[in-house]
């Protein structure tokens, strides 16, 4: 697995998983055209017959015949990472604040003025990295919304009346209804690939969406399931065309949009925060970032 920078962590926050896209019979053009498109972009993506996908896969009812393989995925440790960016975070010299509501911003000769709910705060630029809520953010500073809109997705950790390898590839359907994946031996998650309009909220599971996963599951494999263990969700959050916001607001000096990274966010974070500090007058990000040109994404298209 890739390791981080030393100073950032002395760990890799990688392990492997591989991926399987599976689809009904009815449903092979689909892998067909997923397989083309990937393999087109340097993505290491095979075809796989039936009997390939039974070894992945055991237990999947006859239906399910048409199938690629993903080698290169990875499962990532969100939280040790998270904790990770924290702490270098803090040996910066950023302050974190937690429980501390945005209630106002306005524009000074020299920066901003802000209130929160633990006091006034004065800053040369706000990052706007509110996620669901960027658009509330963007209003409290003067700036135009650019349409972000929260979804609910759920998730739910399900044991199994039999035994499934913990190394189970994470398995999605082609026409996106599910995917679940091995979470310890006998034990998946599994989600019914919701997309629920939702305001800024903290999200909670619907029982609705946990019985529909649930059904939908077995309509694929013949795996019995013995519990629910855990149920939750979180929101994903989209600009109007699914791509992310980021870089200076076209109409409001010092303000800057970091929104709309859907189910990525952790994945694109460097990337994106990378280009951000080159358009704040950092030197520029080296190796792929560096060649990302991020005016597709800059918040001005929505202007």
């Amino acid at each position: 697995m890739p390791s981080p920078d030393p100073d950032f962590s002395d760990r890799s926050f990688l392990s492997p998983r591989t991926a399987v896209m599976i689809g009904r019979r009815d449903e092979a053009a689909a892998v067909d055209r997923f397989v083309a498109e990937f393999a087109a972009q340097g993505v290491d993506v095979a075809r796989l017959s039936p009997a390939e996908l039974a070894r992945y896969v055991p237990g999947l009812k006859a239906d399910w015949s048409e199938a690629a393989h993903e080698s290169s995925c990875r499962d990532i440790d969100v939280g040790g990472l998270h904790a990770a960016y924290l702490r270098a975070a803090k040996r910066a010299g950023a302050l974190l604040s937690v429980r501390s509501p945005f209630l106002s911003a306005r524009r000074t000769g020299d920066g901003w003025a802000v209130e929160t709910g633990k006091g006034a705060l004065r800053a040369a630029v706000i990052v706007n990295a509110a996620g669901a809520w960027a658009d509330d953010v963007a209003a409290l500073c003067g700036a135009a919304p650019v349409g972000i809109r929260p979804y609910r997705r759920t998730l739910a950790q399900v044991r199994l009346g039999v035994p499934t390898p913990a190394a189970l590839p994470l398995v999605a359907h082609i026409g996106g209804d599910f995917y679940f994946k091995g979470e310890g031996e006998g034990r998946i998650w599994l989600s019914p690939h919701d997309e629920t309009p939702s305001d800024p909220c903290d999200a909670a599971p619907e029982e609705y969406d946990i019985a529909l996963a649930i059904d939908r599951f077995q309509s694929v494999v013949d795996w019995p399931i013995a519990a629910v263990e855990r149920k939750w969700a979180g929101l994903r959050s989209f600009a109007p065309d699914r791509l992310p916001v980021f870089g200076a607001d076209p109409h409001v000096p010092g303000f800057v949009w970091c929104a709309g990274q859907g189910g990525f966010g952790i994945q694109t974070a460097p990337a994106i925060s990378g280009l951000l500090a080159w358009q704040l007058g950092a030197p520029p990000p080296g190796g792929a970032i560096g060649k990302v040109d991020p005016a597709p994404y800059a918040p001005s298209r929505f202007a």
